[in-house]
């Protein structure tokens, strides 16, 4: 946030955590800050402030203090330091910073001698001569002294003899100079003899007006022998000011400050009595105000000397500047009331019309207002953009939600064009296989439970069928009742559909022998029929779209689960070519009559030869290496292993994994060779059908890649 305040803690640790990153000491850190933190005010629009603060180097850190109480209006909760000037001999200055916030002095070399070199063309070096802590009302403070030593690059090129060109251009400056002042001596003395007697202000115009030299550098001000003004006037012109003496005793006020402060009227009053020094943070006596007599003053009018009907408004502050007279032995502030915002004036029980007309102060509270208004309105907006931020990170989260929940209802890319408004095109495909599954006796079931019991029972069976799915990657078509329609090869079409339905068909008869009848207690027994042939496939109805099959393979398969036994899978003729020489055990049914086919020839899927009853069900290697002896059923629902197929999509190579010919190949699967084929051949009973294995021919697949 732009006007956050943090806390210094969090200041300390960054810079400690910089210090360990960069491997540099906190000294360096904080001077580097430093300098950075000039540059950045001057990118921020503070550079013809900063340089209009003074003429040098010393007149811009005493007017430090008049900085910081202006940007005090826009930032309230600010703690600036105080900053106070010695002049050494030699040039050199003693600059005297005080802070309530340690361990951040180190700030200051790096902003002094960056202001130095931008501002004033001044290399400067700053060393710390002493380091305290000074006792003062608010408690400890950090009192640090820098001596200060600049040096113009004038200088060190005149340091330098080889640099002749320089000296040269030295020499002319210095040539330019003598006649300039020459110039204004001879100007000033044709005035001087003329006969008519002229005042010093026209003499000072005819130099200005007739001389080519510079008034700043020849101006002597000229005071009256008596002060014009009389005391009735004085006051109500400054409304706002206080005399008084080393005693602190009040010699005179302005008008509004008795107004405000009633007890200031009292003859011989202190005026620590009514007041307390908020800033600088000394204490209140003439000789710390004389310490600090560059620096703009603060005063706060203390509660308890208010009048009762006052205690409950905000008491009154006061900003200006300490002028010691010497010829009178007294110290004047002139000040004006410390007021950032129209409200502040109206909390106070004040008006625009208190302040004098020629203090600035009524233009800075109107400006200020702006000020305030925009800082709020900024702060506004960087809580509403926080606030949208939070809704946009939340409105993503449900908007994932909602598209898992649609594409579990709908394929991916029929889902998009509806979530773009167009309408989907039913598609055709040559070839697929579908697969039609339901419980045996489940009227009966129906008849003896009751309906959560059947309800419980569905939702454990559907969960393991849905696991399935994403194991061999078919499409779960639609539930009705107990009825279960899957498909291999639509909507992606591939090649390996009727391996996939196959191995979906063997994983779902398994997971039925974890399903328990309610009545029974018995591993529930359920019916497949798979069929292989063209469908029609596409998006009907506008409300509840649902992803539908058309075409007689449809009703094909079908047919195939009516006429199925119990815990068998039935294929027909063509679900039995197209898994034929695919590595899977069937046997022959023989013909029997199908309801509106005729007589057809179907066969019975029995295994697959060469992937195990884990990869089929899709359990984790992981999962399998632990020997704890639990139930098929124990594995995690959540962790699944796809099976792979020849047209199933590569897996991503990882770094320090052996090549895939080198993985080690599970016990039955197709890689094994042709032992296995022939020893399952042995097992095999002469009634069943056999597929043959040839070395030559392209097998599925059976590792298993974790999900």
């Amino acid at each position: 946030m732009t006007y956050t305040v943090y806390d210094d803690i969090i200041t300390i640790k960054l810079i400690q955590e910089a210090c360990r990153v960069l491997g540099v000491s906190m000294e360096a850190i904080l001077k580097l800050f430093g300098e950075y933190f000039f540059k950045f005010c001057k990118m921020s629009g503070y550079d013809r402030m900063l340089r209009t603060l003074g003429g040098n180097l010393t007149e811009f850190i005493e007017n430090l203090d008049a900085l910081h109480s202006y940007l005090a209006l826009s930032y309230q909760e600010m703690n600036a330091p105080s900053f106070r000037v010695e002049k050494a001999a030699d040039g050199k200055m003693l600059l005297h910073y005080y802070s309530d916030r340690s361990g951040l002095c180190h700030i200051v070399p790096g902003i002094i001698e960056a202001v130095a070199k931008d501002f004033f063309d001044t290399d400067v070096t700053m060393d710390i001569l002493n380091m305290s802590k000074e006792e003062e009302r608010t408690g400890k403070k950090e009192h640090v002294v820098f001596l200060v030593v600049q040096k113009s690059h004038r200088e060190i090129r005149r340091a330098k003899p080889n640099w002749k060109q320089d000296n040269q251009d030295i020499l002319r400056d210095q040539e330019a100079m003598e006649a300039a002042f020459l110039r204004m001596k001879e100007k000033y003395l044709s005035v001087s003899v003329c006969p008519v007697k002229k005042s010093h202000w026209e003499i000072v115009r005819s130099i200005v007006m007739f001389g080519k030299g510079h008034l700043v550098n020849t101006f002597v001000p000229v005071y009256p022998e008596q002060l014009w003004i009389e005391q009735k006037t004085f006051c109500n012109a400054f409304p706002f000011h206080i005399v008084f003496d080393e005693s602190l005793r009040v010699k005179q006020a302005g008008v509004n400050i008795q107004k405000y402060v009633p007890g200031l009227q009292t003859q011989k009053i202190r005026l620590d009595e009514y007041f307390s020094i908020i800033h600088p943070q000394v204490t209140f006596n003439i000789f710390s105000i004389c310490k600090f007599i560059n620096s703009q003053f603060v005063l706060k009018a203390r509660r308890e000397r208010m009048p009762e009907a006052w205690k409950s408004q905000p008491a009154l502050k006061l900003r200006g500047q300490m002028i010691w007279m010497e010829a009178v032995g007294c110290m004047v502030y002139m000040c004006s009331p410390k007021l950032r915002s129209l409200q502040e004036l109206e909390e106070r029980g004040m008006h625009l019309s208190d302040i004098a007309p020629h203090d600035t102060t009524r233009d800075l509270i109107l400006l200020n207002q702006q000020r305030l208004a925009e800082i709020e309105l900024s702060n506004q907006l960087e809580r509403k953009k926080e606030e949208l931020r939070i809704l946009s990170k939340h409105l993503a989260i449900e908007k994932k939600k909602t598209e898992t929940l649609l594409y579990a209802m709908l394929p991916e890319h029929v889902a998009n064009q509806l979530k773009e408004g167009k309408k989907v095109a039913a598609g055709e495909f040559k070839t697929c296989t579908i697969l039609f599954s339901d419980v045996v006796t489940f009227t009966n079931i129906c008849a003896a439970c009751q309906p959560i019991q059947i309800v419980k029972m569905l939702n454990s069976m559907y969960s393991k069928f849905d696991r399935l799915t994403s194991v061999h990657e078919v499409y779960k078509v639609e539930t009705i009742g107990d009825a279960y329609m899957v498909v291999g090869g639509v909507p992606v079409p591939v090649g390996s559909h009727a391996q996939r339905v196959a191995n979906f068909a063997l994983g779902m008869r398994i997971s039925a022998k974890e399903v328990m009848n309610p009545i029974t207690g018995e591993p529930i027994q359920i019916r497949v029929g798979i069929h292989t042939g063209p469908v029609l496939a596409g998006v009907v109805g506008d409300k509840m779209p649902r992803y539908c099959l058309f075409g007689d393979t449809v009703n094909t398969a079908s047919r195939m689960e009516s006429h199925g036994l119990p815990d068998k899978v039935h294929l027909s003729p063509t679900a039995y070519s197209a898994l034929e020489n695919q590595g899977f055990e069937i046997i022959e049914r023989g013909e029997i009559e199908v309801k509106g086919k005729g007589k057809m020839t179907t066969y019975f899927l029995i295994r697959n030869l060469h992937a195990s009853e884990d990869e089929i069900m899709g359990r984790p290697q992981s999962l399998l290496d632990r020997k704890d002896g639990s139930a098929p059923g124990g594995q995690d629902s959540k962790t699944v292993a796809i099976m792979r197929y020849e047209d199933s999509e590569p897996l991503p190579l990882t770094s320090g994994k052996a090549d895939a010919s080198e993985e080690p190949t599970p016990e039955g699967s197709s890689v094994t060779g042709q032992d296995s084929v022939e020893a399952a051949d042995r097992q095999l009973s002469s009634e069943r059908t056999q597929t043959p294995h040839f070395p030559n021919d392209a097998l599925p697949s059976a590792f298993c890649a974790l999900l």
